[in-house]
């Protein structure tokens, strides 16, 4: 269960081509055992509307923040170094289920149609938590186009600490972390948490970065994610250096420096943020209704030249406002890898945007296919009730279409049950998106958790294949 206001909420190897085991078959069939009357129609959201006024796309303009590299290396000196990815996939200490191992709730919040043909679930202690929230996800296909993060594939999955849920307490509202999951072996999937900090100016010590980190995209060898409207230094997206991860050294619920060494709040490694980037019109305001964009979303496309971050913004389902889908052109500098295409004063302007009368929006992709002169756009529509399959929405100037679980106008609700963000990995033609929840029988963080979470693919052209 997301924070959110009434205007815009915070918040994505060739061996890859195999298909799924048997058993993982199993479990995506089982979801589509579920019921096909709880399909039923959402309003479809027709044509994309283009956004082309100058002082409309100003408010998508962005501005750069580097942190100094003596800050980052000041704070890597003090905490004994830094290590990388493989570091941490050396160092895994917990296991994802395979498909036969996934409960039947789990199995029952994977799409309908189409049926997903990857699908694996968390520690049984993470898929029953209610403090923490699976929001986005990336993966080593982002981030290189061979699909390979050196000798790895990996997969990044970012969660958000629930501060709804009733007596947590302040030391741990706000966190955000990464499971960094080792994707070589598909058959046995293992992964360990990060924490995401930010450095103070001078790089004595780091702060909890307070965000729901709903967008996620690894590209090159930087993360880029959400940060929240509250954000003390009033940032829309922060970036991290995937080669800055760094130990921690004292096991306590703080974050930061503490009397002999440095804290995770229980964590073995964290991430500092290396720059940030903040709207140069002002920070968003999920409670006001104005153009100020909240980022919700991101997603990589690699089919646009350059490559691009792509966003969207959230509102309720069935709210009047139009939403916006927007991109950024990535910078082809040699000393700017992974960092968004700047001007020389640091600002920087989205390339493209438009708005659209769907809402509910929990994941956002562009593609552009070959021949094809325009991308189009998929977004994920997630309803408010409970136990209600979402919507996967392709939609482009001339219309939307849904992937259908049926042959009539009620049977668009097909995607996954309370479905997050949305990424493309090019190499293997999948979709990868996961599901977030784990409440109570009434949607509540009192009572026993009722898992319902599952990280899964499906192959988007049986995406397209399931259009109508």
């Amino acid at each position: 269960m997301k924070h959110r206001g009434r205007h815009r909420r915070q918040r994505r190897g060739r061996a890859l081509r195999g298909v799924l085991a048997g058993t993982a078959l199993a479990l995506t069939a089982a979801a589509t055992i579920v019921s096909v009357s709880q399909a039923v129609s959402s309003d479809n959201p027709g044509p994309l509307k283009s956004v082309t006024s100058a002082a409309e796309l100003k408010d998508f303009q962005l501005k750069e923040h580097l942190v100094a590299k003596a800050s980052l290396d000041r704070l890597a000196t003090s905490m004994g170094g830094t290590v990388g990815v493989s570091s941490v996939l050396e160092h895994t200490n917990r296991t994802m289920r395979n498909a036969a191992g996934c409960a039947s709730t789990e199995a029952e919040a994977l799409p309908v149609a189409p049926a997903a043909t990857r699908a694996y679930c968390w520690d049984d202690a993470d898929a029953a938590s209610q403090r923490w929230l699976p929001q986005s996800v990336t993966t080593s296909g982002d981030a290189d186009e061979d699909g390979h993060w050196g000798a790895n594939r990996v997969i990044l999955s970012g969660w958000t600490h629930n501060d709804a849920k009733p007596g947590e307490p302040e030391v741990s509202r706000g966190l955000a972390r990464v499971a960094v999951i080792d994707a070589n072996d598909l058959s046995r999937l293992t992964y360990r948490w990060v924490l995401l900090v930010v450095p103070t100016e001078d790089g004595s010590d780091y702060r909890k970065l307070s965000s729901s980190i709903s967008g996620m995209v690894w590209y090159q060898d930087k993360l880029l994610v959400t940060a929240s409207a509250t954000d003390s230094d009033h940032r829309s997206l922060y970036v991290y250096d995937m080669n800055r991860i760094q130990r921690a050294s004292v096991d306590s619920p703080a974050v930061g420096r503490v009397p002999g060494g440095w804290s995770a709040h229980g964590y073995g490694y964290v991430m500092p943020a290396v720059a940030s980037y903040s709207l140069t019109g002002g920070a968003c305001d999920p409670t006001a209704d104005d153009l100020t964009p909240c980022f919700g979303s991101l997603s990589l496309d690699r089919s646009s030249t350059p490559d691009s971050l792509v966003a969207s913004e959230w509102f309720p389902a069935g709210a009047d406002q139009r939403s916006r889908l927007w991109r950024y052109s990535f910078s082809g500098a040699a000393d700017r890898s992974g960092l968004l295409a700047a001007n020389v004063l640091g600002r920087v302007n989205a390339v493209e945007a438009y708005s659209t009368k769907a809402t509910g929006i929990q994941g956002v992709l562009s593609h552009r296919s070959a021949g094809e002169e325009k991308a189009d756009w998929y977004v994920g529509h997630a309803p408010g009730a409970k136990d209600r399959h979402g919507t996967l929405w392709r939609l482009d100037s001339e219309g939307a279409k849904a992937a259908r679980c049926g042959s009539d106008d009620e049977s668009r609700r097909c995607w996954g049950e309370h479905a997050e963000s949305l990424s493309y990995w090019e190499g293997t033609g999948e979709v990868w998106s996961l599901t977030e929840r784990a409440a109570d029988e009434r949607s509540g963080w009192h009572g026993e958790a009722i898992p319902e979470r599952v990280l899964y693919a499906v192959p988007l052209s049986s995406i397209t294949g399931s259009l109508r």
